[in-house]
């Protein structure tokens, strides 16, 4: 069963995500918000793809404030977790956001919330596994 990792502050969303990955996509998931448990388990080598919260209000990383832009370029950026398929999620989307999120963070794509499409959530992650599973 497919890996992914939720990385997400609000709660209600976190729950969500794992609901409709589990549930609709018979994933397993592990959700959590803490930066140093992300890079823990992105470089144990069992992470499939990553759901990345854009905000991460109040995470900290060796010391200093992250939010999911930083996060994605800090996985991205160690070969040990550079090949992980992220995707970035956001409430706060607006017209050019997409792009502009994408090139900023070096994420995969890109998934506005709330979940209004399930399968189309659940066609972005598996899209994304088979792309990395081809490489």
């Amino acid at each position: 069963m497919p890996h992914i990792l939720v990385v997400e502050d609000d709660r209600a969303n976190a729950k969500l995500f794992e609901l409709v990955l589990n549930r609709v996509g018979a994933f397993d998931v592990t959700v959590t918000e803490d930066a140093s448990e992300v890079m823990e388990i992105a470089s144990s080598g069992t992470v499939d793809l990553i759901l990345m919260d854009v905000s991460l209000s109040n995470t900290q990383y060796q010391g200093r404030l992250v939010d999911g832009v930083d996060m994605c370029r800090l996985l991205k950026g160690d070969t040990k977790t550079s090949s992980i398929p992220i995707i970035l999620t956001t409430a706060h989307a607006m017209r050019g956001d997409r792009e502009h999120f994408l090139e900023l963070s070096g994420a995969d794509d890109y998934f506005s919330k709330p979940i209004e499409d399930k399968q189309a959530l659940i066609s972005m992650a598996h899209r994304l596994m088979e792309t990395r599973r081809a490489a």
